[in-house]
């Protein structure tokens, strides 16, 4: 795409989707706001802009060519990032969003996995409703045990109402007390029925957590009787489903990964499509790991998070 297109799609995409003024984005783009009003006419003249834009940025062609061949991945997504950083989950989301439409619409039953988070409750906001009755949805981890919109159980219900699907729960907490009673409640007849639903899964969409306040899982799920700054010393960089790993990707050997009532990581690399919906340059690494373990196949994240993903490679 030449430089001139290149720009006019980035002034475009700044004005229409994220909302930015013209004096906002001509002080983003360095150049004059006249300059940015004339790009923004002839991308309306053009076709270029209708409802949606109808073009790609090369760099954002080039970074999700790029993960594919590093990684191995089976597809990914990049988007650019937001000038607002809080706006990053909004954007995947809407990426996501489009991507999960579009596979549920193609395949229509089977099982849809969900793990919880923001950028999971944006991708919600972003999917085409549709009827789907031999579609199962259900939740791979136990939850919290009080209800906010970003938990398992809330995210679970919303994807199997917009899609009029059967809903599943694990009925259960994030992580039982102790290794040995997390045990002792899986091997209920409740749970085995759950957990072969949970590996019979298809498609699968999840969100990573770094090791900073900023994840879900820090700030409301961890037990009080868990130190993160131990976890980070032993070398965790980030979670998924509640159990967290190294920067290889490989399980941490740490109690908590034995006492989290979820999907194990290692069946994660075989469900045929696992996306992993996830960014912000603060998770980075986790994402790294997470590709370098096999654990998603598919990746939609953010421009500035996809470059540092692969400069970790």
């Amino acid at each position: 795409m030449p430089e001139d297109a290149q720009t006019q799609v980035r002034a475009a995409w700044l004005y229409y989707m994220e909302g930015l003024t013209q004096a906002e984005i001509a002080d983003r783009l360095k150049m004059t706001r006249l300059r940015v009003n004339r790009l923004l006419v002839e991308a309306r003249g053009s076709g270029l802009v209708n409802i949606t834009i109808n073009s790609r940025l090369e760099s954002c062609v080039r970074l999700e060519r790029a993960l594919v061949e590093t990684f191995g991945l089976q597809d990914a997504v990049v988007v650019p990032t937001p000038d607002d950083l809080a706006q990053v989950s909004a954007q995947i989301g809407r990426a996501a969003g489009e991507f999960v439409s579009r596979i549920i619409e193609e395949r229509q039953s089977g099982v849809f996995g969900v793990g919880w988070g923001s950028t999971l409750r944006e991708t919600i906001r972003h999917i085409r409703p549709g009827q789907f009755r031999e579609l199962d949805v259900t939740s791979m981890m136990g939850g919290l045990t009080y209800g906010i919109e970003l938990n398992t159980f809330e995210i679970a219900s919303q994807f199997a109402r917009l899609w009029q699907a059967q809903c599943h729960y694990l009925a259960a907490p994030i992580y039982a007390g102790t290794p040995q009673s997390r045990d002792t409640i899986l091997a209920q007849d409740v749970f085995e029925e759950a957990f072969a639903r949970i590996r019979a899964t298809d498609v699968s969409i999840l969100s990573a957590g770094d090791m900073s306040e900023r994840s879900l899982l820090v700030r409301y799920g961890l037990p009080r009787d868990l130190d993160i700054a131990e976890l980070t010393a032993r070398g965790a960089v980030g979670d998924l489903l509640g159990q967290f790993i190294d920067k290889d990707g490989k399980p941490l050997d740490h109690p908590i990964n034995r006492r989290a009532i979820a999907l194990p990581l290692e069946a994660l690399t075989r469900i045929p499509t696992a996306i992993l919906a996830s960014g912000g340059s603060n998770k980075a690494t986790v994402i790294a790991a997470a590709l370098k373990g096999r654990l998603a196949s598919v990746l939609i994240t953010d421009e500035q998070a996809a470059a540092a993903v692969l400069a970790l490679r």
